[in-house]
């Protein structure tokens, strides 16, 4: 049995993450940092945070794996500055204090496309958390580039909303990896790869997950 941080954990995929692993009898307890209270759970340690001023020292830094979902929008954001920040500096705060308290494993979700030399900001700066994960050298990196996610947000997002439809009527013309993935099996995923940990870096793209 394993003891996880999740990063994320009010989001779409971080939910059903949370969800999975409370339920997991692999897991013997899960760390989520958040910055507003979850429902509580006997397996469950919830340290609310503020990712811009992450303690250096919490003893629950000291995991056998973290698993980050976090993400956003640039309209969401209000900035690409702004944007950069959750989607690439949070997670690199992270990565950074845990595997400096011995975490192997780290599971991230990234996008379809993601490349660090990138023209379009959205993929570059997915590219580049990638890339600066990889300097640190987990022992065990995963990550995850879906395309479209699948599942219902409890925030609006309209234009996201709409391709969803659009895509979803038209999948069975789409090749793989552009058609829709359920956030549930995102999070599945997530969770095996963290908890088995395979020495290396694991690029699962969209159609292999």
């Amino acid at each position: 049995m394993k003891t996880i941080l999740l990063v994320g954990a009010t989001g779409l995929v971080g939910q059903s993450v949370l969800d999975q692993a409370l339920a997991d009898p692999r897991v013997a307890r899960v760390v989520a940092l958040t910055r507003r209270p979850l429902p509580t759970h006997p397996k469950l340690e919830n340290p609310l945070v503020d990712f811009d001023a992450l303690p250096a020292e919490a003893p629950w830094w000291s995991v056998d794996g973290v698993i980050c979902t976090l993400g956003t929008t640039i309209k969401k954001a209000g900035s690409p500055p702004a944007f950069r920040i959750v989607d690439h500096d949070y997670p690199l705060a992270v990565a950074t204090l845990a595997r400096r308290h011995g975490t192997a494993s780290f599971a991230l979700v990234s996008s379809l496309g993601a490349n660090a030399t990138s023209r379009t900001f959205y993929l570059r700066t997915k590219g580049e958390t990638e890339r600066d994960l990889r300097a640190l050298k987990f022992p065990s990196l995963t990550i995850l580039r879906p395309s479209f996610i699948g599942g219902a947000r409890a925030e609006r997002r309209p234009a996201e909303a709409l391709a969803l439809r659009v895509f979803g009527a038209v999948s069975w013309l789409l090749p793989r990896r552009y058609r829709i993935v359920p956030a549930v099996r995102i999070a599945q995923t997530l969770l095996d790869s963290c908890l088995a940990a395979a020495p290396g870096t694991l690029v699962v793209e969209s159609e292999s997950i």
